[in-house]
């Protein structure tokens, strides 16, 4: 009972965040598109390395080599850090509301149990 409260208070959290996260998905996937441009990179090769370096993985099998690609990753791992924080902090807040719930919930039926 309390992952079925957890998944419907993080599906609702998605849901009133889904506007700045499909923003920040979508300037993820151009700026990465505009790297892969112009360092000749197919564009599933630019958007997979776009979110490599956005969520901060960093595998190293494709790197930057033109200094304008390299400001644009700076900015993709900066938007990244946001995504990241925005998704980390949807996530707790709904753990700690799912808890407080089921926690308050035993309470009571252990007081009312007594």
């Amino acid at each position: 009972e309390f992952s079925l409260s957890f998944i419907h208070i993080l599906f609702v959290g998605f849901y009133f965040a889904a506007p700045i996260l499909l923003l920040l998905f979508t300037i993820i996937i151009a700026l990465g598109l505009l790297v892969g441009r112009i360092e000749t990179w197919t564009k599933f090769n630019a958007v997979y390395w776009a979110f490599i370096t956005a969520l901060t993985v960093g595998y190293g099998d494709l790197k930057p080599m033109n200094n304008t690609s390299r400001v644009l990753s700076i900015l993709i791992a900066a938007i990244g850090i946001m995504l990241a924080g925005i998704l980390v902090a949807i996530t707790v807040e709904a753990a700690s509301r799912a808890f407080e719930k089921h926690y308050q919930a035993a309470v009571v039926e252990d007081i009312l149990g007594k």
